[in-house]
């Protein structure tokens, strides 16, 4: 059991961090068009992030696939962008023009899955219990997700029924933010 809490642990701290900016900037980009009632939509797109980046994590720690980590990381601040980009086309936030971003949390975790596989290939090379120790770490990066995405909902949930901001306003406002830091970081992660 202590390998399966030094796994989950590892999941978790990779969300939560202060090293994990990326990962929190790409939930942020995701949650950007969902309230605090659309919870069950924001557990799928959590999960639909997960498996994207547990598969190729996966992949990546059997040798499956490999990208050279420059470009990993260039790319991962590039999926913040993409997705920071697309709110702003959402007009109406029905459940059908939301959907969008269930699909671009499984493809752009794909991406994110590659960012940490070094790191983790590196320490599952001795590890007897490869399938047990993925599931663990998959099961914390899905906890410290759930955190970051609660609190963002509550934080929308404040501003728009408290303080009366138009969701619109909320969902350009985060989008924003989210957009500079990760254009920032692209620009200084450019691989060539």
């Amino acid at each position: 059991m202590s390998d399966f809490g030094f796994y989950f642990r590892m999941g978790w701290e990779h969300i939560i961090s202060p090293n994990a900016l990326d990962h929190q900037l790409f939930i942020a980009s995701l949650a950007a068009i969902y309230l605090i009632s659309d919870w069950k939509q924001v557990l799928i797109l959590i999960t639909a992030f997960t498996i994207g980046h547990s598969l190729t994590l996966a992949l990546s720690v059997f040798d499956v696939i490999r990208l050279p980590s420059s470009w990993v990381e260039f790319l991962i601040p590039l999926t913040i962008v993409f997705t920071s980009i697309s709110n702003l086309f959402v007009k109406k936030f029905t459940l059908r023009s939301i959907r969008i971003n269930y699909f671009l949390a499984l493809l752009f975790g794909l991406i994110h899955g590659l960012g940490f596989a070094n790191t983790l290939r590196f320490i599952l090379a001795s590890d007897e219990n490869l399938g047990l120790s993925l599931f663990a770490f998959n099961v914390g990066l899905e906890a410290g997700q759930i955190v970051v995405m609660a609190i963002l909902l509550l934080l929308a949930y404040f501003l728009i029924k408290m303080f009366k901001i138009e969701r619109r306003e909320w969902v350009i406002f985060l989008s924003a933010a989210a957009f500079s830091l990760a254009f920032k970081m692209a620009l200084e992660r450019i691989p060539f």
